[in-house]
This record gives C-alpha cells, structure tokens and sequence, in this order.
C-alpha cells in the first residue's frame, strides 16, 4: 500500500499527461478491441493467418475513429478530471468511427488488399461497444486512483443539517472536494415530513438526542450545517449543547446564502458562531452615499469599534481618513492595514491623546473633518473603578475637547459611540459615558436654539458588549481554556447582551448618518447571554478536559444585568427596526458645562473620592454597586 501511495503521489505530481499520449491510448484500444472481436467470432487460427490483412483493415477503422477523437476532441481534458461530459464525448467519437466503418466496410473488402477478411456488422457493432466501455474505464479508474491518492486517510463522518437547497448543494459539495474530507452520512431536518426519508443514498434524522446516539454509536463525528439553516441551528440551543457534550464538531460555512455557482468554505465553529442573533438589514448604500468623498475623522481606530468602522467606511471611497489613536503599535496595524487593503485612500494614521487640546485643534485646523466618529474611551470597568480622575480627563475631557472643536471648525455630523453600561450606571466608566451623553447632547440643543453658534449635529449610539473585542470575556476565556483552566466567572447569574463588531458598526454609521442631531440611538442587542453558559459551551468547543469554571464573585462596579434604557426611559422608532430613539431628560447647556469644567479640574487634583462625588452630582441615577464609593450614596 504504501509502495502504491508513493508512485501515485509521484504520478498525479505531474501536471498531466501529454494530449498526444491520451489520443494515441484511445486509438490503441480502438484497434485492440476490434481484433479481439474479430478472433472471438471468428476462428482464432484463421485470425492468425490474415493477421497483416485484419491489421490493416482494423487500422483504417481506427483512423475513423481518430477522427471522430479529432472532432469530439476526447483527448483535451486530464484523465484524472474526467467528467460525465468526458464520457459522453467518447461515445460520439466512438459512433461516429463505427458509423462511418459501417458505411465503407463493404467498400473496402471488395479492394483486393485484404484476401480472406470478412467483417460482419456485428463485428463493427461489438467493437464499438467494447472500446466504449474499455475508453469509459481508463478514465474512470484514473479518476478513482486520483482520487483514493488525494483523499484525506482522517476523512471525517459527517451529518448536514439542514436538506433544502443549500444541504443538497452542500452534499455535492463535499462528494466533488479534492481532497475529500468529509463522507455523508446522513442529513438532520427539522421536517418532521420527512424524517425517515433517503435523500443521496443517506437517510434523514430529526434534530434529536436519539440522532445524537446515532451519531455516537456510528462514530459520526462531524456536523456540517447548511447555508439556509444555520439561523434555525442557532435557535436549538439544547440540541447544540447535546452536541457539544458529546464532543461532536461542528461546521458552518462562511457564508448564510447558497449560491450553486461558488463553493462553500466551512470552518469550524466558534462560540460567536453559536450564539442566537437575528440577521440585521442595514442599508448601506445610502450610508455609503453620505460618507463618499468626505473628510472622516475617527477616533480610537486602532480599537475593536474604531478600526472596524475604518475598514467598512473606506470602502466608500471617503476623499480622506483621519485616524486618531494613542496606542502605537495597534494603530502603527492600522496604517498598513490601509497601505494593503484601500491604498488608493488617502489616509493619515495620527499617534496622540485626545486630551491635547492645542494637537487636537490643529488636527481639526488642518483637516477640516466632515463626520466624526468619536469611539476612543477607556472602557474596562475594574480599571476605571480604580482611577476615576483619569476616567473623567479622557472619556469627558477629551468628548468635550472634540465636541466644542466639531463646532469651531464646522463639522456637520459627530457621532459618539456610548454604551448600555451608561444607564442607571453603577460604575465610573457607565458614568463617564452618562456624562459625554449628556454634554453632546445639551450642546446639540444650544446649537439648535442659537445659544452656541454652530451648525454641527451630534447623534448619541449606545449599545453593549461586542463579541471578540479587545479585552472582552471571550479572548479571555479562550486564553484560560487553553491554559488548561480555571475558566473565571464572576457570578453564575451574569448575563449579557453581545453584538457581532460589524453589525454594530453597520448600525453606528447608519444612526449616525441618517440622524438629524440630538438623538440617542439605543439598539436592539437580542436576546441576553448567560456568561457562566457559554463558558461552558466554549470548553465544550475546545473539546478540553477537567477545565473547571471558577465563580469568582461580583467585580467593582459590575452589574449582574446590563440595562439599555433607564426605567424613567422610553423609546420611539426610527428608520431601522433594530434602532430605537431613546427619549431621555434634556439638560440646560450653560449649567451642564459649568458642571463638567469643574468636574474636570477637580479631577486633576486626583482625589478620587470627591471626583466621584461630583460625577453622583451631575447622574443622580449613578449607585455604585459593590465600590468603595458606595459610602457616598448614603
């Protein structure tokens, strides 16, 4: 066998086998299985002894038949991809040879070059049918070889969800991949109609635990989800568990819609993968209409939110990109990131704090930016918890920096990217957002009463927690799976909403572009997610063992729920059915900013105590939970 391996690695290495070597094979078996017919009706000794004369005679058959090769072209493709076209080819060829030796066979015996040969339309007949079915071979045993010599020896035994469209497609997929790696092994449906049923040779199975066993018991170990069923495999939360803890590996493909003319990447599943969310529309060609040809400047670009709304931005073909960040080396990825991807965008990658005022006046002096996207925050509650004053000198300070500069220099839309963490808050970043909220906000309304001269628009988006971002839950987790455990968990009962980063963007840019100033956009994150649940799903994925998950208790400032509206709170609808406006207190813009500059210079003192007392001034809703600073709510 491995002798055997070696010489079809080394053979199917080559590129193919030259034309002229298949045409002549093809002729060989043409005249070979004439002959063989001829000695297989007729007497073999009489064959023998006009052996010249059958020789002659089956050649000019075989030059027919090269003719038929010639016009049907059989001899182009490579063996080893071979087709049912391929084989339809032969046939022609091969009857149109029989046809026109049929028509000249009289002919030709009545010439004196072949003494005693008698050819019988049977012969002609046969022949043909044996060289077909000889011709139909090589290449099928070719292909066979070819395929046996790439095909995985891992091959994994798999189930498709899913049997419409996309799971048939999907089946023929997987059959024609080289290499193959994976083999059917049955289809899984929802349809209770037909459950039982065979589809491809393979039977159906309902989404069950006793399909699951089925699975087991057959080492069944793969489960490939088809494009048009993956949202319906996303809701089977206990089938999907099932699976997990069974150790089966899941599979989807890269993308939810089917086209038969592409193929399908899959890849395995990741716990973003699995978690529930309903398909977001966004209209992205008006978004994109907006942003072509304008001057965009975006702050924190090198972030999670920052970078990917640099990345779907420059596909509209901005006149230029003004990226803001103060980590080196993320934004230093940035720079080249727009170098390979969008080099025909003109883009300048700026390593500075928001904070400085003098930079960030020349910056907006020099650029004169269109839109602002303001996404640059500390944002981690543990750490802000322990430094208020420096929560308060970047995510307020430098908003208000950005927001008066917007004014000046005459911006027409910023859009500040807030967080679910800013109502009701009961932590020093949710607060700090609260505050940036309410100040955008208060100066939207001086603007649009003249209080404060301007003609800017300042759209508020507030959502929640973001799937894979920087610093987030679930870069940690895969960390500690993989680090043998423990998984840490603050409280069994903690849940969260979670948003894919494109999606959230998408509806960032569409708020903010299509928002008239004032508003603060609030989205629908879907359903909750319970985070010591998908701990546990992920070590499942993992496929690790005795990873344990550790309950470490409640975090300073942390919540058990996450809220997107305060209670006092109520919404109206917008343009998008998955963004609500929040209707929210308004604020004078005189008092707010006499609030916040002294906010500000109380800060710089660092006395983190009276900072946050200041903060509970400005957001009487603001309890902190299980801080230090809970005394100052007595």
């Amino acid at each position: 066998m491995k002798n055997f391996r070696k010489f079809t690695d080394w053979y199917f290495s080559r590129k193919s086998l030259p034309y002229w070597c298949i045409f002549w094979i093809d002729c060989a078996v043409i005249f070979i299985s004439y002959l063989f017919i001829y000695q297989q009706i007729n007497s073999g000794v009489k064959a023998l002894g006009i052996l010249g004369q059958l020789s002659m005679f089956f050649a000019i058959f075989t030059l027919f038949h090269a003719i038929g090769f010639r016009i049907f072209h059989t001899y182009d493709g490579i063996l080893r991809y071979s087709s049912f076209i391929d084989l339809q080819r032969v046939f022609y060829a091969v009857t149109f040879g029989a046809v026109l030796s049929a028509i000249t066979k009289n002919m030709l015996l009545s010439t004196h070059f072949f003494p005693g040969v008698e050819i019988e339309y049977r012969n002609i007949v046969l022949g043909a049918l044996i060289s077909t079915l000889v011709l139909w071979a090589i290449r099928v045993i070719a292909k066979t070889i070819f395929d046996v010599s790439l095909s995985d020896y891992n091959i994994k035994h798999a189930f498709i969800y899913g049997v419409k469209e996309g799971g048939i497609g999907l089946a023929k997929q997987i059959k024609n991949s080289k290499p193959m790696k994976f083999k059917l092994m049955g289809f899984i449906s929802d349809d209770t109609k037909i459950k039982h049923h065979h589809l491809m040779g393979t039977k159906v199975y309902a989404p069950d635990l006793n399909t699951i066993r089925k699975m087991r018991n057959n080492n069944i170990s793969t489960l490939l989800i088809s494009p048009g069923a993956i949202n319906v495999f996303r809701a089977n939360k206990d089938f999907q568990d099932a699976l997990l803890a069974e150790g089966i590996h899941i599979y989807m493909p890269t993308t939810q819609e089917w086209n038969r003319n592409e193929q399908q990447q899959l890849k395995e599943v990741s716990i973003e993968d699995l978690l529930p969310r309903d398909e977001i529309s966004i209209d992205m060609e008006s978004v994109g209409a907006m942003l072509h040809g304008k001057r965009i400047l975006i702050t924190g670009s090198a972030g999670s939110i920052g970078s990917e709304m640099v990345r779907q931005i420059a596909k509209y073909s901005p006149a230029e990109l003004i990226l803001i960040d103060s980590a080196e080396t993320p934004q230093h990825d940035i720079r080249l990131m727009m170098a390979k991807q969008f080099p025909e965008i003109k883009a300048e990658t700026i390593v500075t704090t928001i904070c400085s005022k003098s930079r960030m006046d020349h910056i907006f002096k020099t650029y004169l930016p269109d839109y602002v996207f303001h996404a640059a925050a500390y944002k981690h509650v543990p750490m802000m918890e322990n430094n208020p004053c420096e929560s308060i000198q970047n995510n307020v300070y430098g908003t208000k920096i950005l927001a008066d500069l917007a004014i000046k220099y005459g911006v027409k839309k910023f859009v500040m990217i807030s967080t679910d963490k800013a109502v009701n808050p009961t932590n020093v970043m949710g607060c700090s957002k609260r505050i940036c909220e309410i100040y955008v906000q208060s100066l939207n309304k001086a603007v649009k009463e003249g209080i404060v001269k301007g003609e800017t628009q300042f759209v508020t988006t507030r959502f929640g927690n973001v799937l894979g971002s920087n610093g987030s839950v679930i870069p940690l987790f895969k960390k500690q799976i993989k680090a043998g455990g423990p998984v840490t968990v603050t409280d069994p009962r903690i849940i969260r909403y979670f948003m894919l980063i494109p999606e959230a963007c998408k509806l960032v840019l569409e708020a903010g572009t299509k928002g008239n100033g004032g508003e603060i956009f609030v989205f629908d994150m879907g359903k909750p997610v319970n985070i010591a649940d998908m701990a546990q799903r992920m070590i499942n994925l993992s496929g690790a063992k005795n990873v344990e998950i550790k309950y470490t208790g409640l975090r300073a400032g942390e919540k058990l729920y996450e809220e997107v509206l305060n209670e006092k709170e109520s919404t109206k609808p917008s343009f998008h059915d998955k963004i609500r406006i929040a209707e929210v207190r308004e604020y004078d813009y005189t008092e707010v900013s006499k609030h916040i500059d002294n906010l500000i210079e109380k800060s710089k003192l660092y006395d983190e105590m009276l900072t946050v007392k200041i903060m509970k001034e400005i957001v009487p809703e603001y309890k902190s939970n299980n801080s230090i600073y809970e005394k100052l709510d007595k």
